[in-house]
């Protein structure tokens, strides 16, 4: 298992959780002196980072791309995969297709959170999971073509109305024709969702592609209720061997939330 802590780029989502803000090199460096493998990058496009910029810091500082966030799709461009409007999804395909090109030159996954969208007025649920499984397949698909995995993530109920808990994620991407996405499970949106969160992920098994490594409150581990005893025994029983990243607040400020992660990946996870 492998730690990860995440780095926000997109003005637009400074209330969000993510460790570190703006500066790019200087947050990889503070990362890489932490001893983190990797960082989880949230970018306006798949244009706003200069891709050999970001592979010269990786060579030198030893610290990894984790994974890249779509998020600024939706936030930014009002994108998602399940809006009624046909062409507004065939952008939100494009964007996502365009942040799978750039995570591919990285070597790392793109996640679908946020850009999933809703069922709204405009389409009822199977409608809105039926264009959310189109995008999924043909985004896997065009993942696997550049030699990447695309992540889904099963979002809490406040944030989507499709899917909240992992079991009805393994459920979706059983149904797709692709076999190129996997899940994310995120501790956070967990904690509201789910009855257990060590069956839901014994459950999920070699499904789960990514880890969002928050507390209950969305703090960094160690500031909620999360029973992470357990939970890691759960991560250790199924044998996962991907990304634990920090999606989480960075309370009090970024360099003591950063290094709390730290500490708490190695208590768990070292």
């Amino acid at each position: 298992m492998k730690s990860c802590v995440t780095i926000a780029l997109v003005p637009g989502i400074k209330t969000g959780p993510w460790i570190y803000w703006d500066d790019l090199e200087g947050s990889m460096q503070k990362a890489a002196a932490l001893g983190f493998d990797g960082v989880e990058l949230f970018t306006a496009s798949a244009e706003a980072v200069a891709i050999d910029k970001l592979m010269r810091l990786t060579q030198e500082l030893g610290v990894s791309i984790g994974s890249v966030g779509t998020g600024a799709g939706k936030v930014i461009n009002g994108l998602t995969l399940t809006d009624p409007d046909p062409l507004i999804r065939a952008r939100a395909v494009t964007f996502v297709q365009d942040m799978i090109d750039f995570g591919a030159a990285l070597n790392a996954p793109a996640i679908i959170g946020s850009m999933q969208g809703n069922a709204t007025s405009g389409a009822n649920r199977d409608q809105a999971l039926g264009w959310l499984a189109d995008g999924l397949n043909t985004l896997g698909s065009f993942a696997e073509n550049r030699g990447v995995t695309l992540i889904y993530e099963p979002l809490n109920r406040y944030e989507t109305n499709l899917i909240n808990r992992l079991d009805d994620g393994v459920k979706l991407l059983g149904s797709l024709k692709t076999d190129n996405v996997r899940l994310l499970a995120d501790l956070f949106h967990m904690n509201i969702e789910e009855a257990s969160l060590p069956d839901s992920i014994r459950r999920a098994g070699s499904m789960i592609g990514h880890v969002h490594f928050a507390d209950s409150n969305r703090g960094p581990i160690g500031q909620g209720h999360t029973a992470m005893n357990d939970v890691a025994k759960a991560f250790y029983d199924i044998d996962y061997q991907g990304y634990i990243s920090a999606e989480a607040f960075p309370w009090p400020f970024p360099d003591e939330a950063a290094q709390q992660t730290i500490n708490s990946f190695r208590q768990y996870f070292g």
